[in-house]
């Protein structure tokens, strides 16, 4: 008991504000971070902080300052039932992943629910429909949407232009004391006259620490010539959780001069797939370690870095740093040298069939395919490579299977893949789409699109191998809540697990006696539910529900059943 008195009296003395703080904070439990801002996620920054909830959900959620609800959103995906509030400075704070909405304006979603027959929607609220203050009940901590676990999504917009604002930055209360830690360094070469250590491919190195900083184990002289890019593995931790957040910042420092430098307080959701230029991408896709890089590729667009390249070629010795911050100004250092040494290099030999170029369109065509990419679509030149193949005694693939370059080069903006569909019969040219083979398990994954005049055409985001196929498969549809198609097993809802096993869910509709209701959908677990609303369904009679579930190819699935309530 003295133990829990005095962490309520630590706590309580903790939420004595700073004076002339912008926001309060939006739980009203000791603040933890399990994500930090712009931390480094599959495909784009995080644009906010992520609050732990003590894996709980149904923790009342507060408005961090005075304010209006300007958005409200509910998705099986994203944020899932997420609020937006905009201020009179100027920004707008973000919660996502809520569970619930309180209740005048849960009241509010549903009868627009209900209205529009959906239960995805996204409402521009009137500025004056839910007035509120700094410290007011908004809604409840949750785990909806994309989540991968109960937590309170949280960010501070410019409400002018939305990009995302750093949370870390506003003096919300949260303890960190702690230095990011860096666990490996890779050293590349960057063009064809550059080595690392007499090799022209990069090369990765242990790192140990010591005296106050990171060093290469054993602390040899790195043997390095031409231009030259340095990469760091490396987290960061905050007080009272080992979940691993990202960095604030970097600054490459050679012989005490600063060359290379970024810091990230703010993004445009425009520009946040500019990750995959900023990481090494191809280590990424190989091992799932990111690699943070501290050079820019010329199709880089993010406006945060400053320097240049690091050009080794006068034959000294030069002492090289990195330097990494977090948000509280906390700092780790990598120490190490490296020696110009000049090795003349063999030019390697150019592999692939065309030079694509990132500054400009790129238009590639061969037998039954065509790959057009807009200007902007890479971060760097490259040799594009294409070889294709036949699979013989294959029902489910109508064309050739098309080896589109190799998927460890990252693509921007998307890029229009046609494939000629010869062997497709007419009375499946509605189902078909263009589909994805892994390599190494033979699974198709379908990229969508449809056909047209001999072709079946798709938006790709990533290289690989690509065939024709079609999905006439129904979506399945179980019943969790109604057995045997009559009697309920669970009092107050009705729940179904809807999957697709090919081109995905597009859409279902639930019914009770004929009328739509509004069935809840967690995309992530596949279920959709209808919790029993006495207001809106009569009690004390036999119903019958229907459910209709299409994918998106046109395949449908129905159920009906009936119960008493």
């Amino acid at each position: 008991m003295r133990i829990v008195l005095l962490s309520i009296l630590v706590f309580s003395s903790a939420m004595v504000y700073p004076k002339n703080r912008p926001y309060s904070e939006p739980l009203k439990i000791p603040i933890l971070i399990s994500g930090s801002f712009a931390e480094l996620r599959r495909n784009h920054f995080h644009s906010g902080i992520d609050i732990k909830t003590q894996g709980e959900t149904g923790l009342p959620v507060y408005s961090t300052a005075n304010g209006y609800v300007s958005r409200i959103v509910v998705s099986p995906g994203g944020f899932g039932h997420a609020l937006y509030i905009d201020h009179p400075n100027g920004t707008t704070s973000v919660y996502g992943h809520l569970s619930r909405f309180r209740g005048d304006i849960a009241a509010y979603v549903e009868n627009i629910q209900y209205k529009r027959e959906r239960f995805r929607v996204d409402i521009p609220a009137p500025p004056g429909k839910f007035q509120v203050e700094g410290g007011e009940l908004i809604a409840y901590s949750g785990n909806s949407g994309s989540s991968g676990g109960p937590h309170l999504h949280f960010e501070i917009r410019d409400t002018k232009t939305q990009e995302p604002l750093n949370p870390l930055k506003y003096n919300f209360i949260i303890k960190d004391d702690i230095s990011p830690k860096i666990q490996a360094l890779q050293i590349y070469p960057l063009n064809n006259l550059s080595h690392v250590n007499y090799a022209a491919n990069k090369k990765e190195y242990n790192i140990v620490f010591y005296d106050g900083s990171y060093h290469i184990k054993n602390n040899p002289v790195i043997p390095v010539y031409g231009k030259i890019g340095f990469s760091v593995l490396a987290n960061d931790y905050l007080n009272g959780t080992w979940s691993k957040c990202g960095i604030n910042s970097l600054s490459l420092k050679v012989d005490g001069e600063d060359l290379f430098s970024f810091e990230i307080n703010r993004f445009s959701f425009s520009k946040t797939r500019f990750i995959n230029s900023h990481i090494d991408y191809e280590e990424y896709m190989k091992s799932k370690r990111r690699f943070i890089k501290t050079w820019k590729d010329p199709g880089n667009k993010l406006g945060i870095y400053h320097g240049a390249v690091f050009d080794a070629t006068d034959g000294e010795t030069h002492h090289v740093e990195i330097l990494l911050k977090d948000s509280y100004g906390n700092t780790a250092s990598l120490e190490f040298q490296v020696k110009s040494k000049f090795k003349k290099m063999s030019t390697p030999e150019k592999k692939g069939v065309k030079l694509f170029l990132q500054n400009q369109p790129n238009h590639f065509e061969a037998d039954g395919i065509k790959l057009d990419c807009p200007k902007g679509a890479f971060y760097t030149d490259f040799n594009f490579d294409y070889t294709s193949f036949v699979e013989e005694n294959d029902s489910i693939k109508f064309s050739k299977v098309h080896h589109v370059h190799q998927e460890y080069t990252p693509i921007q903006a998307p890029v229009t893949l046609s494939i000629r569909a010869d062997g497709l019969p007419a009375g499946l040219q509605s189902k078909s789409l263009i589909a994805k083979l892994d390599e190494k398990t033979g699974k198709l994954s379908s990229f969508g699109g449809g056909y047209l005049g001999g072709w079946v055409t798709a938006k790709i985001r990533s290289f690989g191998d690509f065939v024709v196929s079609v999905d006439t498969i129904a979506p399945v549809i179980k019943a969790l809540s109604i057995k045997n198609h009559n009697t309920l097993i669970e009092p107050n809802r009705i729940r179904f697990k809807i999957t697709d096993s090919f081109s995905g869910v597009k859409e279902y509709k639930g019914y009770i006696d004929g009328k739509w209701v509004l069935f809840e959908y967690d995309a992530k677990n596949s279920l959709i539910t209808y919790h029993i609303d006495p207001d809106r369904l009569e009690l004390k009679k036999q119903h019958r529900v229907n459910l209709l579930v299409t994918d998106n190819k046109g395949n449908k699935s129905s159920y009906d059943g009936a119960f008493f309530k």
